[in-house]
């Protein structure tokens, strides 16, 4: 079988690194500048693909700033010492235990109260991405099922590779549970790593079964006064199939949900304001 074939580019990154007291070899909570831009949401029609995925549609983001990783279990226990702001936060959630391991096992809610502390700390206004600015940020300018090329392998990302996506797919041997969020150097051209496995992240927006009549500007799709909503949760994980790790690919879930392939990233909408 010939050697599978993946995108590499070179590329410019701006980042900032929130100050955290986080224990000896922890990474610390970086932030890429994500430019401002339009892109194609949704699924073209690849392979693989659901109804809830289309119709395509042109977004325009704003620039904005994004977590490098996500969340990790030392950045989590460092923000859960931070004041209160609505609910307790468990500072040992996860399933699978390691500093530089995503936090899981966190809900929504959970997700939300560490952004609000993090903000009410850092004086910056950080947040749950959207999901226009996490799909967004995944394809980093790509228009292929995966921001690495037509499929995806295990050489750089977790996900149930016993299983394989398109032609060119390779099976390999799953690792079954999480893994360090630096443990696989490729990143896509903004700079970002782990957007395809390793842990589901939620999004800001509420679920809505296809795209008619989606914003436009990159903003949350929110309901009105409806918290009983579930919400989107986006990238796919190491323990699903490749096909839900598709940049376009979108799921749903209770905001109250928590599970060990369930984590997050942080956005900050104004990187103005951040020493990038």
């Amino acid at each position: 079988m010939p050697a599978l074939r993946l995108r590499r580019q070179p590329h410019t990154v701006q980042q900032h690194i929130e100050p955290l007291s986080l224990e000896a070899g922890a990474i610390p909570l970086g932030l890429i500048w994500i430019p401002g831009g339009d892109f194609m949401m949704g699924s073209p029609g690849e392979e693989g693909d659901y109804d809830d995925e289309k119709p395509q549609h042109l977004v325009t983001v704003p620039s904005f700033a994004m977590g490098r990783y996500p969340i990790t279990q030392a950045q989590w226990r460092a923000v859960a010492e931070f004041p209160k702001q609505e609910h307790d936060l468990d500072p040992d959630p996860s399933r699978f235990k390691g500093p530089n391991h995503p936090v899981e096992q966190v809900s929504w809610e959970d997700a939300v109260e560490f952004c609000v502390r993090l903000a009410a700390q850092t004086g910056h206004p950080y947040r749950l991405p959207t999901e226009a600015e996490w799909e967004y940020a995944c394809r980093a300018g790509t228009t292929t099922p995966f921001h690495f090329g037509e499929t995806l392998s295990p050489e750089v990302a977790n996900y149930d590779c016993s299983k394989t996506y398109g032609p060119q797919g390779v099976k390999g041997e799953p690792i079954g549970q999480t893994t360090p969020v630096d443990h696989y150097t490729i990143t896509n051209p903004f700079g970002l790593s782990d957007m395809h496995g390793n842990v589901w992240e939620w999004c800001q927006d509420d679920w809505h079964g296809n795209y008619q009549g989606a914003p436009e500007d990159g903003s949350a799709w929110l309901e009105q006064n409806n918290s009983t909503i579930s919400k989107i949760r986006r990238g796919g994980s190491w323990f699903h199939g490749p096909w839900s790790c598709r940049s376009a690919f979108r799921s749903y879930i209770s905001r109250g949900y928590r599970d060990s392939y369930l984590g997050f990233r942080v956005a900050c909408p104004a990187p103005r304001t951040l020493a990038l």
